[in-house]
This record gives C-alpha cells, sequence and structure tokens, in this order.
C-alpha cells in the first residue's frame, strides 16, 4: 500500500498505517535525497499555513505524519480520510527498530555532550546492529557548522537524530537539505535527553487523551494563550465544513 498524502487545511498530511511503516522508511532510505520525517502538531500546521519557509519546509518534506490529536478530530469533522495519530517516541522506537532489522546506521546530533554520550551508550545497547557512525552535540558556536556538515555527509547514516541545541531546530534540515547526503532525517527536541535518561517522556495515556500540552504548560504559563490559536483553527473548521472548502 502507498502512502497516501491528503491536503487539510492547505497543510499536507500523509497516511502511513502501522502495519506499513516498515516498507514505507525501507523506501525512503531508497530514495537519491535526503528524507526529511516531519511529526506534525497542530501549532505546526496553523504556523504552515502563514509561515512561508514553515510552509515550505512542510511540503518539501518526505513524510508528514499528525501527533496531534486535535488534527485527527478536524480531518474527521471535515469528512476527510482519516490518517493515523503517531505517539513521537514510538516513532521513533519504530524507525529505530527497522534500522536494527536491516543493520542500517545512526548519527546522533544535539543536546549536552553528557546527554549525547549517554544516549549513544543505551541506543548502542537497545539496538546492538544499528551502527552509530557518529555524534555531535548542540549548542555549538556557528564556526563549526561546516565541520559538522562534512562530518555528517561523510558518515552517510541512514538516520540522523536532530535533537535540542541545533539552531533553527527541525529548520535546520530544510535549510541544509542541498548539502546533505540521502537519507532519513528527524528532528525532535526531546528524543536524546530521554535516550540518555534525563528527560521523562509523556506517557503514552497522557498523549492517547491528547494531554501532551500539559507539561509544556507548567514549564511555560504563557503557553496558555495558544488558546487562542486553538478557538481560530476551530473557526476555519467550521468555515471549511460550511463552504465545503476542498483544499
Amino acid at each position: 500500500m502507498a502512502v497516501e498524502r491528503i491536503n487539510f487545511l492547505k497543510v499536507p498530511l500523509d497516511i502511513v498505517p502501522p502495519e506499513e511503516l516498515e516498507q514505507t522508511v525501507l523506501g525512503l532510505l531508497q530514495r537519491n535525497e535526503p528524507c526529511h520525517i516531519m511529526m506534525l502538531t497542530l501549532w505546526d500546521l496553523l504556523r504552515a499555513r502563514h509561515n512561508g519557509e514553515f510552509r515550505n519546509m512542510v511540503t518539501s518534506a518526505a513524510l508528514v505524519l499528525p501527533v496531534s490529536r486535535s488534527i485527527i478530530r478536524g480531518v474527521l469533522f471535515l469528512k476527510r480520510t482519516q490518517p493515523v495519530r503517531y505517539y513521537p517516541f514510538s516513532l521513533i522506537i519504530s524507525v529505530l527498530s527497522v534500522l536494527d532489522q536491516y543493520c542500517k546506521s545512526l548519527y546522533l546530533f544535539g543536546a549536552h555532550q553528557k546527554s549525547l554520550l549517554q544516549a549513544e551508550r543505551n541506543v548502542r545497547s537497545t539496538f546492538p546492529r544499528v551502527s552509530l557512525v557518529g555524534r555531535f552535540p548542540g549548542y555549538y558556536h556557528k564556526t563549526m557548522e561546516k565541520k559538522i556538515m562534512t562530518a555528517i555527509t561523510k558518515a552517510h547514516p541512514s538516520l540522523v537524530i536532530v535533537g535540542d541545541g541545533v539552531p533553527g531546530g527541525q529548520r535546520w534540515i530544510h535549510r541544509n537539505r542541498m548539502k546533505l547526503h540521502n537519507g532519513i532525517f528527524l528532528w525532535s527536541a526531546d528524543v536524546i535527553d530521554i535516550f540518555s535518561e534525563r528527560k521523562r517522556r509523556i506517557s503514552e495515556k497522557m498523549f492517547d487523551r491528547g494531554l501532551e500540552y500539559l507539561p509544556e504548560i507548567i514549564k511555560n504559563p504563557f503557553r496558555v494563550l495558544r488558546v487562542f490559536q486553538y478557538l481560530w483553527y476551530n473557526v476555519l473548521l467550521i468555515i471549511n465544513r460550511l463552504f465545503r472548502i476542498t483544499a
């Protein structure tokens, strides 16, 4: 079954059933270009409707997978084909499991040095057949950018996980796509710290309930103001439903 891409509020979403994920990952590894797997939140979706660079990043991504419950609810409200909502940590583990099964390679990029080293040890013990071909911490001086790019392209890993401390976050992948090798690139701010056990991941129970934003609000109470974005999102859904807008 091929990946199905739909347009939702003028933003692309890909439908990848879990049973098709392995073949989808292998298919991306066969492409002769860097492949960005993007885990799309509701806030990403709203940003992609208006921000030029962010919109280009989403539309050019090899795979756009929704991770917000509100996106699934909106798709169903507009009576479109329902995509699969992925729990980000489980998605990354699934991708690494494919790499482990086929003896592929990995590069870790981001986070602080101590966290990165511990993450490397834990990844090696969990996925022994994945070749960890390099690592570089985040929070580096901008003069190191060229050296980092050279190191990654020479290592030519099957997967590059980009974490916290990399300028631009996942925009780094998009901005450097013309210089990168073929392979999969995936950004997650917390995953390297989670691998190192320096951060706790959100429970799947909380994620299933759509409450993954609560820890973010506790850390930064100003994020409660996103309620206005959420209200606007619901207005967009109603407008699209009433006027049967197809894009």
